[in-house]
């Protein structure tokens, strides 16, 4: 692997201990993944916090969909929400991978926590995931009352693939016009299937994710019928950069890693939410790569989580609701 001399000295002392993420044997790569998790969940306490598993109707034909919803065990009223899509390139990855960050948006910031358990790609390609997505959005929204939360402080977020299909299904609430969303919070988002940026040329052999990967990644997520980059057909709400108005959508949190394919694509669409007069909050983290927050104990990452937590706190405290 290629030296990277911005690389932060902690994170680059773990590298060789994170999975290689090689997306070309999927049943590999998703076994070294849920190993991976496996080990992080480990000791996870769930105390002080509420776990129900929903399973939420499926949109048209499509099968129920899972949502791991967590508030807190002393929760009283209507509270905010988060709505949160686990990443994995569109193909890897559960919605348990998060409950880390479910349980401490639950605990830091008192408020609820959907975290999303969509179909995965190549089994399930676009638009299924999206769907699925989009399915718990309405349900959430719908079930307000019950669920105990706020419909005008619905956020919508993810990371890294997660991060792509949130920024999805923001488009899509905005366009069809009935469901609300607050705050738009995008991990190092997966945003373009044309992978045509700087960062995406250049990055082919960076830790945990890289070139070869992303170009693997869209091609399970857009399916056999795909025809490539150059492919006019693609939805914006599988691939929100190819979105030509960026209008109308809520103040927005988007982070980037330095050392990450995808951090050009994502300060892109950070600066085109800005030109079309959304509020952003964008942030690159220097000396980072993608997926590097798993190396939990480095300053960086203790950074990136606290960063991500005020974010969300002020993002759904700004709302202002009209009685």
């Amino acid at each position: 692997m290629t030296t990277f001399p911005t690389l932060d000295p902690e994170l680059a002392a773990a590298v060789s201990m994170l999975p290689k993420g090689d997306f070309s044997d999927l049943p590999v790569a998703r076994s070294a993944m849920n190993s991976l998790i496996d080990a992080f969940l480990a000791e996870l306490s769930y105390e002080d916090a509420h776990l129900q598993v929903l399973s939420v109707p499926g949109m048209g034909e499509d099968p129920d969909v899972e949502v791991r919803f967590f508030t807190p065990e002393d929760a009283t009223g209507q509270i905010p929400v988060l709505m949160w899509i686990h990443g994995g390139g569109f193909a890897v990855g559960t919605a348990v991978a998060s409950d880390t960050y479910c349980l401490d948006v639950v605990r830091k910031l008192g408020y609820a926590v959907a975290s999303v358990e969509y179909r995965l790609a190549p089994e399930t390609p676009f638009p299924g995931p999206h769907n699925d997505c989009y399915a718990a959005l309405t349900y959430l929204h719908a079930h307000a009352d019950e669920l105990g939360i706020d419909p005008e402080r619905i956020a919508v977020g993810g990371e890294s693939a997660g991060g792509g299909l949130a920024a999805g299904v923001v488009l899509r609430a905005r366009d069809e016009g009935v469901i609300p969303i607050a705050f738009q919070h995008l991990e190092v988002p997966v945003l373009d299937d044309r992978m045509n940026t700087v960062s995406m040329t250049n990055f082919i052999d960076t830790p945990l994710w890289n070139r070869p990967n992303a170009e693997l990644s869209w091609r399970y997520y857009l399916g056999a019928e795909y025809a490539g980059p150059s492919d006019s057909n693609v939805s914006i709400y599988a691939a929100p950069a190819r979105a030509t108005d960026l209008s109308g959508l809520p103040p927005t949190y988007l982070c980037t890693m330095e050392l990450d394919p995808l951090r050009d694509e994502g300060i892109e669409f950070g600066l085109r939410l800005l030109q079309s007069g959304v509020s952003v909050e964008l942030h690159s983290f220097p000396g980072t790569f993608h997926g590097s927050g798993m190396v939990v104990a480095a300053e960086v990452s203790r950074r990136g989580v606290a960063e991500s937590l005020n974010a969300i706190k002020g993002g759904l405290r700004a709302v202002s609701r009209v009685s």
